[in-house]
């Protein structure tokens, strides 16, 4: 489908003039065959507009691996699902060129070894995005399951250990029901329905080399997650935590010392109760001992830390020191949102990605 008009500019937000004069380049176009002129736009952007996180990704850590989580915000193909219609449209939702390329770029930066994304709407348009623009990054191993979401968009994990063992609850009832209102004073769309996953959280297991001469294995679960999104969803986001947290339980019950990370977009704060529910059910926060104001922990670019990376006290023993990143990309100036300024070149995503590194062996 046609990327359409790419940008909304509100030239009375004083703050958009602050924005450098290649941000306002046309982009609707975007000839492929240029990408070196478009790529030196986005460079541009990251050095100028980076607000939040760190400029360039840690050197990896030997006999250890990286895990990732990343919203790379609405990958949507240029293939019309006709089960989409109505508010869910997608006819108009191609992700433009520009911010795949920036979105690959941060990718490559971070060059994680099990990579979990969210907001992706097909397993088909990710092999599109894996074979056209990080075919070399040796993902071989993909899974993206549809999580029941309306909106069509689904959690999947790139990795370059086998996969196994995938799970997800759509439907799922959490207990109770929708509140009649939503927020003090608007109606609850959901009224007196059952309250249950907005989007499926997508558990998967991972196995992972030891790293010596044996050639053994050992496995790590993983539940990506993507919370429901909302001011006043609080109550909504908590009932998902609560059923994931008894899901992780049950694995770690099974196996005692099996490590499991909880990582996504939680939409939600680690002050917030929906995170509080993990923290207290024995997961711990990547970034426990940071300082509340660091701007380098930031994962979205409205100032909040809402991508996390949770884990069990398991996986948490295999955890390599201080190897906790979030890479910065191009943002929005402050106080410019979407509805503004759609899009620039240079812009990816307005989630960043979370990283962190556990050793191979014990």
């Amino acid at each position: 489908m046609p990327n359409g008009t790419s940008r909304f500019i509100t030239p009375m937000l004083a703050s958009i003039a602050a924005l450098p004069l290649f941000a306002f380049g046309h982009i609707a176009s975007e000839p492929e065959h240029d990408d070196a002129a478009l790529i030196e736009m986005i460079e541009l952007a990251e050095d100028s507009m980076r607000r939040y996180g760190i400029a360039d990704a840690p050197k990896k850590t030997p006999e250890a691996f990286r895990l990732t989580t990343y919203n790379i915000e609405n990958l949507f193909d240029d293939v019309d699902d006709p089960t989409l219609s109505g508010r869910d449209e997608d006819i108009d939702d191609t992700k433009p060129h520009h911010q795949n390329l920036a979105v690959a770029r941060a990718i490559r930066e971070v060059d994680a070894d099990v990579l979990c994304i969210q907001e992706v709407e097909s397993r088909e348009a990710l092999d599109w995005f894996i074979q056209k623009y990080i075919p070399d990054m040796g993902y071989e191993h993909v899974i993206s399951l549809d999580a029941g979401n309306s909106r069509g968009i689904e959690n999947a994990v790139l990795s370059r250990y086998p996969l196994s063992n995938p799970e997800l609850w759509i439907g799922k009832e959490l207990g109770g029901v929708h509140p009649d209102n939503y927020g003090p004073n608007a109606k609850n769309f959901y009224a007196g329905e059952p309250v249950a996953f907005r989007r499926s959280p997508l558990k998967v297991d991972v196995e992972i080399p030891s790293g010596d001469e044996s050639g053994s294995t050992w496995t790590m679960t993983l539940f990506v997650v993507h919370h429901k999104s909302g001011r006043y969803s609080g109550y909504w986001r908590e009932a998902e935590a609560r059923t994931i947290l008894e899901l992780a339980q049950a694995v770690e019950k099974e196996h005692p010392e099996r490590p499991i990370a909880i990582l996504g977009d939680f939409n939600a704060q680690v002050s917030d109760e929906s995170v509080k529910i993990y923290l207290k059910g024995g997961f711990n926060d990547l970034f426990a001992n940071a300082k509340s104001n660091d701007k380098t922990i930031i994962s979205h670019e409205s100032n909040r830390r809402i991508d996390l990376i949770l884990l069990n006290e398991a996986a948490k023993r295999r955890l390599v020191a201080d190897s906790g990143f979030v890479l910065g990309t191009a943002a929005r100036p402050q106080g410019v949102d979407w509805r503004s300024l759609d899009t620039f070149e240079g812009y990816a995503a307005d989630h960043y990605p979370v990283s962190t590194e556990l050793t191979l062996s014990k």
